[in-house]
């Protein structure tokens, strides 16, 4: 009997170790499609969504490397939920479309655990939830979150706070997990078994 390939949501809010967990996937197998870094790439030079940024906002929206500048973009962005709408409907497709790719690569080399690693998961009401058969929540207290990256990229507590407000509450984040990693208090030896126990229901 061939084994069930699995489809595996995984997400978090900022600096709750959604990469880190990502990251002890792959190690033991896993393929991740990281959804994030799919979009980052869309708007690097000569990415994919370049052409259209380009034509839809004009050069200046374009950097002297070819990428987007992000800068720009961000507070044409902020001011204009018209812009919002045109550049989602440039990033998400195209995102959709490698993400399809990915995944295709994944199972043809016989891959029978992806994971979709996708920030705005919960954000995204049904449209994750129905291409996958389970969500992994990594979560702590927001706190914790706040340390983590305060440490990691040296942002103001406003900022942060400001990010965190703009994603899913802590509370929306564990009402859609099928399965919760608690990464707090935890140091990598003790979060890795954690991931293992976890990993293990997939076959990983």
């Amino acid at each position: 009997m061939t084994p069930r390939t699995w489809r595996i949501g995984l997400t978090g809010g900022i600096g709750c170790g959604k990469s880190t967990v990502a990251d002890m996937l792959a190690a033991r197998g896993a393929a991740v499609i990281d959804a994030d870094a799919i979009s980052r790439s869309l708007t690097a030079p000569g990415g994919r969504a370049m052409t259209a940024i380009a034509q839809t906002f004009g050069h200046q929206m374009v950097d002297a490397q070819g990428a987007m500048d992000r800068q720009a973009m961000r507070a044409t962005v902020f001011q204009n939920s018209e812009a919002k709408k045109q550049l989602e409907a440039i990033i998400h497709p195209l995102v959709s479309q490698i993400t399809a790719e990915q995944t295709q690569a994944a199972l043809q080399a016989g891959r029978r655990v992806l994971v979709f690693d996708v920030p705005l998961l919960v954000e995204s009401g049904e449209r994750w939830r129905k291409q996958v058969d389970r969500v992994i929540v990594v979560d702590c207290d927001a706190e914790t979150q706040r340390q983590r990256v305060m440490a990691r990229s040296g942002l103001a507590a406003e900022e942060i706070d400001r990010i965190m407000a703009l994603q899913a509450s802590r509370s929306q984040r564990l009402a859609c997990a099928d399965t919760v990693i608690l990464n707090q208090g935890l140091n990598l030896v003790e979060l890795e078994a954690e991931v293992a126990q976890v990993a293990a229901d997939f076959g990983l």
